[in-house]
């Protein structure tokens, strides 16, 4: 993956619970760490991420997540996580990500994960919200659809 096309970046240091009885991050937390990027992504581009708005017409779920180790995170590592959206379709949009060590600039990790519009009350597909691709859009610089 290019860096280049990455304009948000999230940093984050491993803690001592998250590494695992061999002394490296253990495969799951990696999980959470592109999601608390991911969130932080939406929030930097101004997309509201909350979980107040119950009553909404429509929620968003993940349907894939694919992750690549490249080498290990260790205890006390600092993190630099490069988020994306890297194209949204009619229903659902993908997320990249990739983890670099901050001092090293070791490759340690990478993520592509997509994520589907659904109905709140049907559960079924729905197009994704207009708005959203605009903020997308005009973020990245990008024009999808």
């Amino acid at each position: 993956m290019n860096l280049k096309k990455f304009k948000f970046k999230h940093q984050l240091r491993v803690r001592s619970y998250e590494v695992d009885w061999v002394g490296i991050v253990h495969n799951s937390v990696y999980l959470q760490y592109f999601e608390v990027a991911r969130i932080e992504y939406l929030k930097h581009i101004g997309i509201e991420v909350s979980y107040k708005n119950i009553n909404t017409k429509s929620k968003v779920v993940i349907v894939r997540n694919e992750i690549n180790y490249n080498h290990p995170a260790k205890f006390d590592d600092l993190l630099d996580i490069y988020v994306r959206i890297s194209e949204i379709g009619t229903t659902s949009f993908t997320f990249e990500s990739i983890i670099l060590n901050s001092i090293s600039k070791e490759y340690i990790s990478d993520n592509i994960s997509i994520h589907v519009w659904l109905d709140e009350k049907t559960g079924q597909p729905v197009n994704v919200d207009n708005r959203f691709i605009e903020i997308v859009q005009n973020f990245e610089g990008l024009k999808f659809k």
